[in-house]
């Protein structure tokens, strides 16, 4: 005697939609961070004749298409239109300049990313937000993009579909 059950996939057949914010993730291979340092005498004063030296003398092309992070990863006071100088130097060949470290770039890219959703499509809808992954989300990604969709969204859980946390239930 043959017994066939019948098996039914209940996470397919319950509406979620579940959607991975790594889909957002800049590539991170178009990420360059310029560190100030390199220009500071003992990476503690900038000198400024060798400082607009270096910068008019220095080939720029390598920032062509790139997202590029200012920084000074020392204790060094830099005065701010050293930063000014870099950015106009940058600005013809990156595709954008920040303040800030590679971590700092890669949320900025999430926000902008975030940020041109159209959550319309999420209108009452019950939301999955993928929580594990082999890329680096930052926590402000989930923060940005849970706020905007609460504003849409029915509910939103956190996780994979057979196992989440409750984030938000819109009251009926």
């Amino acid at each position: 005697m043959e017994i066939q059950e019948n098996i039914v996939n209940k996470v397919a057949q319950s509406g979620l939609i579940t959607i991975d914010l790594a889909n957002y993730s800049p590539n991170q291979e178009d990420i360059i961070v310029y560190d100030i340092k390199e220009n500071l005498f003992h990476e503690l004063i900038l000198r400024e004749k060798d400082f607009r030296d270096f910068v008019k003398e220095y080939d720029w092309t390598q920032y062509q298409d790139k997202h590029v992070g200012i920084t000074c990863s020392t204790d060094a006071i830099v005065p701010t239109w050293a930063y000014m100088i870099l950015a106009n130097k940058l600005t013809p060949f990156a595709k954008s300049i920040t303040f800030g470290t590679k971590e700092d770039i890669i949320r900025q890219q999430y926000t902008e990313e975030i940020n041109a959703i159209d959550y319309s499509k999420y209108q009452n809808e019950r939301v999955v937000v993928k929580g594990c992954g082999d890329i680096y989300i930052p926590e402000s990604a989930f923060v940005t993009f849970t706020a905007k969709l609460s504003t849409v969204a029915k509910s939103i859980m956190y996780g994979e579909p057979c196992s989440t946390v409750p984030v938000y239930k819109r009251k009926s």
